[in-house]
Parts: C-alpha cells; structure tokens; sequence
C-alpha cells in the first residue's frame, strides 16, 4: 500500500464519514498547482471551493500571516483589535456596505444576516413581519438556520422540522417572488450567482426588478455572496454589475484566501435599527489573524489590479469554453460570468472529475449536470489552455 493510501485509510477510520472525498492527499501548493504526498503535480481548477483566489504560497501574504502569528492570535471580542479593523475599513470601501461582522465561515454569515433581518423588521413592525423568501435551487449552507433557506429538498428534508416562516420563489421569475410576497414578508435572500445550484447568474432584470419591490415595501435584500463575491465576476462583489445595492450581503470563502472566515455587512440603515449588544456574538470571529489575512488580501487585490486580470483571462476562458460547447455533443452550454464557470453534460459530472483528477486536473461539479470551473484568479492564458487540454484528454477516456 503506498503512503498515500495509507494516509486515505487512517483519515476514514478517524473522520465522521460527511464527504465521499477524492482519492488523493494533498500536500502543498504552489502558484495555481497542487502536489500530492507522492510528489504529483495538479493544475488547479477549483480553487478549494472558489476560496484560494490567490492560488498557492503568495509571499505578500503568506508573510502577513507569519507576522501576526507572532504578535497575537486571539483576545475575543471582549476588546478591540487593530487588524480586524484594518480589514473591516479596506472591505467596506470595495463594498459600499456601512457596518460588518465577522464570522468564522460562510453558514454563519448567512446566520447572521438572517437574524439582522429579523431584528430590523422586529424593531420597525413588531412580532408579525417575519417571513423569509429564498429561492429554488439555492445553497447557503448547512447549519439549520441556512439549511431553511437553501432551496434543495434533498439537503433539507432529513433535519425538518427546521426554522419556519420561509417560502421558495424561482430564480430569474420575478413574477413568482411577487407571488409570494404578503405583509408578513421582511427579507428576500439568494445569491447573485447560484453556485451549487447549478452555476446561474442572475439576470439584471430579475435582480433589478427584486431590489425595486424591496424598496417599495421595505423588505430587506440579502444577496449571499460567498461564493460569487471577492472579484470571481470581474466585480469585486457579483451585484456590482447589476446596479443594484443591497441591503445586507454576505462573504466568505476568498474573503480570506483559506484562512476560515466570513462576514455578514449590512447599510446604515439597517443597522440603526437591527442587531443590538447582546443579539449576536462570536469567540472567535473577527481575530487579529484572520483580521490580518482579510487585510491582506484587500491589498494584494488592489496592487495586483486583480479585476482587470480576471476580465482580461476570463474572456479567454469563455471562449475555449464555447468552443467545447461546439465540438462535443454532450457538453450543451455554458453559462457564468468571470471565473464561476459552467459546463452543462449529457454524463455524470463525477465521473468526468474523478478521470480529470488522474490527469492531473482538479475541476469540481455542481447541482447534476454541470462541470463547475471556479480557478484562482491569479490563472493566466496559458493555465487556460493547459486546463482544457487536460479535459479534452479526459473527455477522450471517458466516451
């Protein structure tokens, strides 16, 4: 038995069995490739779920990491600490959002916003205006509260009855969020780019049409950015492209380019009258360390002009994408923005992922039929056409 094996084989005799991983044991990483403990190299197309935007062993901030391990790592929220308000100044200015709490993971910054939602509506119009409307074919997580509103029954189902007073609409039909809106309603939230669900950007006129009704009956607007934020559009956040503002958002994922963080941000105008001492808390969030890792990343960001470089490869992308599209016939769409691609199939995904990864390529799928192609961003031209040579290769062994 190889080391690797060994090391897979002690791993599932030690872990609650919640993810049926991939065959191999990751051991560094450097610039957008992967090495496994055999030494084998891996072009990266998945980024560790859209989170390591900067790819693998950055010196800028690897060395601001380093730095703060050495100075303090935690002293909870019981006092101020100068790194998370770095981080916090840095990420409201890119946002446009008023007012931030940090989280350690995108499930709690759903979390978050939920309750910001429910404690504004409390305050402003009493116990009775409390509904939720999520959308179908959502994901925002797995804790119960953000469980109640990802719109896939299969994840909800086993761990029901879960919170109440949420209902389903259908993404891009405005007509259906209209349906369900009644004088109960207090927040409608979905991601500007449903990831999991299938890789499906909104489009300007349902979002646009959404934060109108918002406006006009004072329901809240969450658009859950985790996935779809932190320049994977060519935006820094996905709702930057629509003119719209909303009125709470949520981040994780590369917000800290691996270091476990996340955030739920909101306007003035809901703070003033939302979340108050006492309402909500974390020990962890918001530590210097991640305050350091979020910190850097704002500024890697700005000095590597990071949007236009996205731009600029993920036109590219989009082309070599349509041109699989046009050649294979079980490949019949693509659709996106930026670097949150995806490739809809005629085969199972998984099985094209787990002959990809023997190649040498590490893609990842999402909802049932589609390839999903979430990169560093750091990724140039020539990682482009490396990656789709390796998944002609693939798609070779697998017809």
């Amino acid at each position: 038995m190889s080391k690797m094996n060994q090391k897979m084989e002690a791993a599932e005799q030690v872990l609650l069995h919640t993810y049926n991983r991939s065959s191999v044991v990751f051991d560094h990483g450097k610039g957008v490739y992967l090495y496994d403990t055999d030494g084998k190299e891996y072009l990266d197309f998945a980024a560790g779920i859209a989170v390591c935007s900067l790819g693998y062993g950055n010196e800028t901030y690897t060395n601001a990491l380093k730095n703060q391990v050495d100075k303090l790592l935690h002293v909870s929220n019981l006092y101020y600490n100068e790194p998370i308000t770095d981080a916090a100044e840095k990420l409201l200015k890119v946002s446009g959002m008023d007012r931030v709490f940090f989280t350690n993971s995108g499930t709690e910054a759903i979390e978050g916003a939920l309750k910001a939602a429910r404690r504004y509506s409390y305050n402003k119009y009493g116990s009775e205006r409390y509904e939720i409307i999520a959308m179908n074919h959502s994901f925002h997580g797995r804790s119960m509260g953000a469980l109640s509103v990802t719109g896939t029954e299969k994840y909800r189902t086993p761990f029901e009855p879960l919170i109440g007073g949420v209902k389903f609409a259908d993404f891009n039909d405005l007509d259906s969020v209209k349906a369900a809106v009644t004088d109960k309603t207090c927040a409608i939230i979905m991601e500007t780019v449903q990831g999991e669900g299938g890789i499906y950007p909104a489009t300007p006129e349902f979002i646009q049409g959404v934060k109108a009704l918002c406006e006009e009956k004072d329901i809240l607007l969450i658009l859950d950015e985790i996935q779809c934020g932190m320049g994977r559009t060519g935006e820094m956040f996905a709702f930057q492209g629509y003119d719209v503002q909303p009125d709470i958002m949520t981040s994780a994922k590369a917000l800290g380019c691996g270091v476990p963080v996340g955030a739920f941000l909101m306007t003035e105008r809901v703070a003033e009258k939302s979340l108050e001492p006492g309402d909500h808390g974390t020990t962890y969030g918001g530590n210097p360390l991640v305050g350091a890792a979020v910190s850097a990343v704002m500024d890697i960001y700005a000095d590597m002009d990071i949007l236009s470089h996205v731009n600029e490869v993920s036109a590219y992308l989009e082309e070599k994408l349509d041109k699989l599209v046009k050649n294979y016939d079980f490949v019949t769409e693509r659709r996106g923005k930026g670097l949150i691609q995806g490739l809809v199939v005629t085969v199972k995904p998984a099985d094209i992922c787990k002959k990809a990864l023997e190649n040498g390529l590490v893609i990842i799928s999402a909802g049932s039929d589609v390839l999903r192609i979430v990169p560093p961003l750091v990724i140039e031209k020539d990682h482009v056409d490396e990656m789709i040579c390796k998944l002609e290769h693939t798609f070779s062994e697998i017809l």
